[in-house]
């Protein structure tokens, strides 16, 4: 055992989104300090809502995030359209879910070839990878592309979407722009298998660590969830619905930290595609189940750095599934709706599965639609302390290594939960004294 002092201070971690600091003190071979620290300001987006309209509530918590601006547009709506009563179409359910994959696909990939396979290789960024693996990120790029292209047709913008409304969408795409992203989607597969195999060259990067902890995620009897469900864990037998989820998350506060921490049956749960996979990876299709057998996914797994895994994973589910939901459209068009909406007092839960875990809006309205509370969960927040307790598993096992290599494999560990730090600062009540 090393009698060494040790202290690790990263500052702000670099490939995540928002503000994070790693601390760890030791000293001559004790442990004192093992932190993850969020320093961000709260946003206050639940206070900006109160007053407003219903239907300026889903443009406005849209902007909690850039990257699942998307998600946060659907757990707005149905979150309004369950405290109203309202019901959707199949065609808008389709068009909702379609939206959805494209996100996933566009954070997906994101994450796991700009900001976590530097790390495989260990390289500053994917910069260098334009000399190293000019193939790979030109594949990479063409792939980012569609996703954001597919948010265009159906959404009528990469992010933010314009055209998702309650009840409806504004505007649907037309066959021809249907018929074209079902080619893409179809070629996008094959590529995927490619860029599953680059990954298999260079898994062996991949930390051994695990960690036995509870997983949460949306389930549903008749698909793998990403838009409907109810909350399931690892640590129970049966579903909980959405408008209990306060049972689920119990968010608490820590002194190191600007943002809520959440546990449930144990200290600590995890969310995102490694939890969604836990859950449900027995609904996955069978081209995504295979590509996930060859990277090392083979039903439930313990080990955080293998989220970025079941990540690409999702990656060939999101574009199966969605060449299914094109054929749908396809065969069955449909002119725009235009929904008959009742306004109502009432209160409503909306849960949808975004890139980084089960994600909540939870409004309460007069009976003019004007909104009197508002409460958003965001995954990010959820994963916080299962990232301190998997760094306080961490050090110890990787401390003998010497500073420089578990800083590396600490920074790597937060960057595999692909957290979207500034989106999750959302705080305690605060009261200003006149």
């Amino acid at each position: 055992m090393t009698k060494k002092t040790m202290n690790v201070s990263v500052h702000h971690i670099t490939r995540v989104e928002g503000h994070g600091n790693i601390v760890v003190d030791i000293d001559e071979g004790t442990i004192k300090t093992v932190q993850w620290q969020v320093p961000e300001a709260p946003r206050f987006f639940e206070a900006m809502v109160v007053g407003r309209n219903y239907t300026e509530i889903a443009s406005i918590t849209s902007r909690i995030c850039g990257i699942c601006s998307i998600g946060h547009t659907f757990a707005s709506l149905k979150a309004t359209e369950a405290a109203m009563g309202i019901r959707i179409s199949e065609t808008t359910r389709i068009l909702r879910e379609l939206l959805l994959h494209g996100e996933t696909l566009q954070s997906h990939l994101l994450h796991i070839c700009y900001l976590a396979v530097p790390d495989f290789v260990k390289a500053p960024s994917v910069i260098p990878l334009i000399k190293t693996h000019r193939e790979v990120v030109l594949l990479v790029t063409k792939l980012h592309r569609l996703a954001n292209e597919m948010c265009d047709i159906i959404g009528g913008r990469t992010t933010h979407p314009i055209r998702a409304r309650i009840g409806a969408f504004s505007m649907n795409p037309s066959q021809k722009q249907l018929e074209e992203l079902r080619k893409r989607l179809t070629e996008a597969v094959s590529d995927m298998k490619a860029l599953a195999d680059f990954v298999v060259s260079i898994s062996d990067a991949l930390p051994s660590f695990r960690r036995e902890t509870e997983y949460l995620a949306l389930t549903c009897d008749s698909e793998y969830a990403f838009y409907d469900g109810e909350i399931m864990t690892t640590d129970i037998e049966k579903p909980i619905p959405v408008n209990d989820y306060r049972e689920v998350v119990n968010e608490f506060v820590v002194p190191q930290s600007t943002a809520k921490y959440g546990k449930f049956n144990r200290g600590s749960f995890m969310v995102g595609a490694l939890a969604r996979y836990n859950n449900n990876y027995r609904q996955l299709s069978p081209m995504a189940l295979e590509v996930g057998k060859k990277l090392g996914l083979d039903g439930k797994n313990d080990n955080p750095f293998m989220n970025t895994i079941a990540q690409l994973v999702e990656c060939v589910f999101a574009a199966e599934r969605s060449i299914t939901l094109v054929n749908r459209l396809i065969e069955n068009p449909q002119a725009r709706e235009k929904p008959e909406i009742t306004i109502k007092e009432g209160q409503g839960v909306g849960a949808v599965e975004v890139p980084r875990g089960i994600l909540f809006h939870d409004y309460t309205y007069d009976n003019k639609g004007i909104l009197r509370k508002a409460n958003c969960v965001i995954p990010t927040n959820l994963n916080h302390n299962n990232i301190q307790l998997d760094m306080e598993k961490v050090v110890p096992e990787y401390m003998e290594r010497g500073k420089e290599e578990l800083q590396f494999i600490l920074e790597m560990l937060v960057r595999a939960y692909d957290p979207c730090i500034s989106c999750s600062t959302h705080y305690l009540n605060i009261r200003f004294k006149e």
